[in-house]
């Protein structure tokens, strides 16, 4: 008998990635084998193991993927194969979601399985959108309805003629193709025409928009503002709260796509940052990390590190290549004895940090130039000067320790590369005119960016250029392009910042 595996039936949220619960994400990140919905947010999928297989079983208008009985076997046949099955299902998967027709085949085929509840879309859309379901003085009570039945048909599972005279919310999911029929039928069951009604599409995501009216009114509204499926309607007079209330789409950078060109590892904070200013961050990583072919001359170094009086670090890419090599020759941060320490910026001082190490020296400004000056201070004519860094660091930092008698070691501790599948991706968006703004936090980002477009920056003429300081919008510069934003902090939180007080001053003008 093969072994038999489990399924769990998870519940990703609404949209946002971030409104998973933590034991659906820790189910995600174990599976063997992960099957998603059309309304799952790809971000989600990120977190899956590298080496899960990912399966997209989803359905929509005119189009299915796979059929319901496909599905259900589907799950049976990986778990029977002895795989953790992750079924990640948009909203709640015993809401609307066909979840316990799938629960009831593995049970009925002996698979054992999980239900992960989601937060729905019924509560999460119109929260984003500022609109509480229930109120004290609005409303005590709502309803979450289906909206795929046809009203007009000749007997009805939901009660519209109750529903219309209950004084409670009315949240209708998949309703789209049925509005003005389901706007109608509670008219003529003597709903007041004028009660508050809205329509939140794509609600908890970054491009979500709302529609508000009454009922008479709320289907013509939303035809002429163009809004098609994942639509949920409200009905009720907690709507009319949303003008107080709203919060979501009031962020300055709400709906802005952002274009993330961090590697990978380094891309979360800056997208996490992003979203949280209401931002939709897109990863396209224009570089990558890549380790040596040769490690002879950096285990050499890193041997003798306590040599030194001073190491310099320039990124927190640096100082992991260094601990990581230091790891591998059983090392650890005893190795660098009196040797002193200087960081270039908060990130590399805490990345250091990590390690038990203290930054010496941590220049105001995070640049080279920096550094020269702050060392400069301290005399460094004589003192051996040890620099970790990527191939292609910038000789401003080496010239200017030399020139006040520094006798410099540049060691190359890891390689900086163009990552594989980025450039179809990169020009499938620029090319599209759908990105507001393009970041660099390197100007090494730039030159890849720039490659990845086969050196035509005219693909960026649509988009804002921000950069993460001076330096790299000089690169910037260089290459072609026009800097709107440039970080008076050089970090990844000053670059954010720059970006919400330019959108801030051009929305007070």
């Amino acid at each position: 008998m093969p072994l038999k595996g489990k399924v769990y039936l998870v519940g990703a949220g609404p949209g946002d990635p971030s409104l998973i619960t933590l034991r659906g994400m820790s189910c995600l990140q174990k599976a063997d084998v992960v099957v998603y919905d059309r309304l799952v947010d790809r971000r989600l999928l990120l977190e899956a193991n590298d080496c899960a297989e990912q399966v997209y079983v989803g359905k929509g208008l005119g189009e299915k993927a796979m059929e319901q009985g496909e599905i259900n076997q589907f799950l049976i046949d990986r778990a029977l194969d002895g795989g953790m099955v992750v079924r990640l299902k948009g909203g709640d998967p015993f809401v609307f979601g066909r979840g316990g027709e799938e629960a009831q085949a593995l049970a009925e085929a002996g698979v054992p399985f999980e239900i992960v509840p989601g937060i729905t879309s019924a509560i999460a859309a119109p929260a984003y959108a500022g609109i509480p379901l229930t109120h004290r003085e609005l409303a005590s009570s709502f309803t979450v309805i289906s909206g795929v039945e046809d009203p007009d048909k000749a007997e009805l599972n939901v009660p519209w003629d109750v529903l219309a005279k209950s004084g409670g919310t009315l949240v209708v999911l998949m309703g789209w193709g049925t509005i003005d029929t389901i706007t109608t039928v509670l008219t003529s069951h003597g709903m007041d025409p004028s009660t508050p009604a809205a329509l939140i599409r794509w609600g908890t995501e970054p491009y979500q928009r709302t529609v508000t009216g009454t009922l008479v009114d709320i289907a013509k509204r939303g035809h002429e503002a163009g809004l098609g499926p994942p639509v949920v309607l409200v009905v009720g007079a907690v709507v009319d709260l949303r003008h107080q209330l709203r919060w979501f789409d009031d962020k300055p950078m709400f709906g802005k796509r952002v274009l993330v060109t961090r590697t990978r590892s380094q891309a979360s904070m800056l997208s996490e940052l992003l979203s949280h200013e209401g931002a939709e961050p897109i990863e396209v990583p224009a570089i990558e990390i890549a380790p040596l072919t040769d490690y002879s001359a950096v285990d050499q170094a890193i041997s003798s590190l306590s040599d030194y009086d001073w190491a310099i670090f320039t990124s927190a890419n640096g100082v992991r290549a260094t601990f990581e090599r230091m790891e591998s020759l059983n090392l650890d941060s005893r190795a660098f004895g009196c040797t002193k320490v200087a960081a270039i910026g908060p990130a590399t001082a805490e990345a250091l940090a990590l390690y038990g190490i203290r930054a010496d020296c941590v220049p105001t400004q995070y640049v080279s130039e920096a550094v020269i000056d702050a060392l400069a201070l301290l005399g460094l004519r004589g003192e051996r000067v040890l620099i970790p860094r990527a191939n292609k660091g910038r000789v401003e930092l080496v010239q200017g320790l030399e020139n006040l008698g520094a006798d410099v070691h540049d060691l190359s501790i890891y390689c900086t590369v163009v990552p594989e599948g980025s450039q179809k991706l990169a020009q499938e968006l620029l090319k599209s005119g759908n990105i507001d703004v393009v970041t660099f936090t390197s100007s090494s980002t730039v030159t890849n960016l720039i490659h990845l477009l086969d050196g035509d920056h005219g693909m960026l003429r649509n988009a804002l250029v921000a950069c993460i300081g001076p330096i790299t919008a000089d690169t910037a510069r260089r290459a072609g392009l026009h800097v709107d934003i440039v970080a008076q902090e050089y970090t990844v939180s000053g670059l954010v910042g720059a970006m919400v007080d330019f959108f801030t001053a051009k929305e007070v003008v």
